[in-house]
């Protein structure tokens, strides 16, 4: 059978889609009326409770009188802000997300010898099954990491002698050996697709165990295994800043659901990573840098700031790139007057500019920054106020680091796999009941009418 017979969209099956819109649509007024918090979140943007965690916390606003105001951004891991975190690392000349990941799973920072023997132990479990790479792989490989990276995960489902047992033992094990490992994953599985559909050399380098995953990141992506002590600095608190974003960011949340099954780790991972794929989700950071090089090609003076102005004046109306009516890399669910992990990733990005000789892209993202939250706010009506989010700079230092527009949403996940572990941890720990919200029906009853009469 024709490979394209599987991707191919036929007038019955327009038809019957369509079908399946109208019998679907349902009037958004009645999620009013029966009081449905769509998205889980109300009208002005505040979510649902439908958890406790001792995880993290994203705070966003503050009381004033008794009212409730919007508020300067801040994240906190285990109840320590992470700026701080961010800073520690800095000022120690060390990496940390490694450091980060036995915080969130464990609940306290690490002495130094627990943080030379946890990660050791990450060490130990950088290494995939033998021939994994080969026959899994190398096998079909997608154009899309994601779901190479779900794929493989699920595999390793075959290798693991006790894949079911979702002891708390077990599961620790588990989750240590993939935070270990989805970097192997995602990488190899980008090479792989490289070379068999576009004919680039095939590179596998084997991680460096003197390395921490920052480092080995860029050592198993580059040809040549080179980079600068700046870069992996700063793609290492990358890892840091994405490591976890609360119970309620959807992958985090589909981790708790589907743990409450009680399914096996690695199903619970391939569903996490199917939740960040999505655009809305994980997928925003590589919309962002598309965008700036739209804005590249057709703002002709990038340092006129009027003209950078019509251009985004043109985004909002879905006049210019892809039309969607947005700017990308402004606004977010949850914060408003900042993201506390953009502030952070800004305070590195002009030092990465000026080695990379990209100092008058740092500059137009600048403007942008400033620009795009003042004409969102005249032209949209906003329940909260609108700033840059992690997405604006986390793009441009990927961008600035050249990796591939592919791996940009694995990164993430590289870096989430150590939030997504602490909740399947948390989760199993308090035995909870398997999470099953209650959706209101809108059908009606109807009497059944043979085949013949219909």
């Amino acid at each position: 059978m024709d490979h394209n017979v599987y991707s191919e969209i036929t007038p019955e099956i327009i038809r019957l889609s369509e079908l399946s819109r109208e019998s679907s649509v349902i009037d958004s007024q009645l999620y009013n009326e029966y009081e449905v918090k769509r998205g889980l979140r109300d009208q002005n943007g505040k979510g649902v409770l439908a958890g406790l965690t001792h995880i993290s916390d994203v705070r966003a606003t503050k009381i004033v009188d008794g009212v409730t105001v919007p508020d300067y951004g801040e994240l906190f891991y285990r109840g320590y802000n992470v700026k701080d975190l961010c800073r520690g690392f800095e000022q120690g000349r060390k990496y940390g997300f490694e450091e980060t990941t036995y915080l969130l799973l464990f609940g306290e920072l690490p002495t130094e010898q627990q943080l030379k023997d946890f990660s050791g132990m990450l060490t130990f479990y950088r290494s995939l099954p033998t021939s994994f790479v080969r026959d899994i792989i190398m096998k079909a490989p997608s154009r899309d990491m994601m779901n190479t990276l779900a794929r493989s995960v699920l595999t390793l489902y075959s290798y693991d002698d006790f894949a079911d047992d979702t002891s708390l033992p077990n599961v620790l094990r588990q989750c240590l050996q993939l935070i270990s490992l989805f970097p192997m994953l995602s990488i190899y599985g980008y090479h792989s697709y490289k070379h068999y559909h576009d004919g680039e050399s095939l590179i596998i380098h084997q991680p460096d165990p003197n390395l921490t995953a920052a480092e080995n990141i860029l050592h198993i992506l580059r040809d040549n295994g080179k980079f600068s002590e700046l870069e992996a600095k700063i793609l290492d608190i990358c890892l840091v800043i994405h490591a976890e974003h609360g119970g309620g960011n959807n992958s985090s949340f589909t981790t708790h659901v589907v743990s409450s099954t009680l399914t096996d780790t690695y199903s619970v991972m391939a569903a996490a990573i199917g939740s960040l794929k999505g655009p809305r989700h994980g997928g925003a950071n590589i919309k962002v840098v598309q965008m700036f090089e739209d804005i590249q090609d057709n703002v002709r003076d990038w340092t006129d700031r009027d003209e950078v102005a019509v251009y985004l004046q043109k985004l909002l109306h879905g006049e210019a790139f892809d039309n969607a009516g947005l700017i990308y890399g402004v606004g977010h669910a949850i914060y408003s007057k900042s993201d506390p992990r953009a502030e952070v990733l800004k305070s590195f990005v002009k030092e990465l500019a000026i080695e990379k000789g990209l100092e008058n892209e740092y500059e137009l993202y600048s403007i942008v920054e400033e620009l795009a939250p003042q004409i969102i706010a005249k032209e949209r009506q906003m329940f909260k106020g609108v700033s840059i989010n992690v997405d604006f700079y986390s793009g441009l230092v990927y961008h600035m680091l050249n990796l591939p527009l592919e791996l940009y949403t694995p990164i993430f996940a590289m870096a989430r796999i150590s939030g997504w572990s602490a909740h399947r941890m948390e989760e199993l720990s308090n035995n909870g009941k398997i999470i099953r919200p209650a959706y209101k029906t809108l059908c009606t009853d109807r009497e059944y009418i043979p085949i013949n009469e219909r």
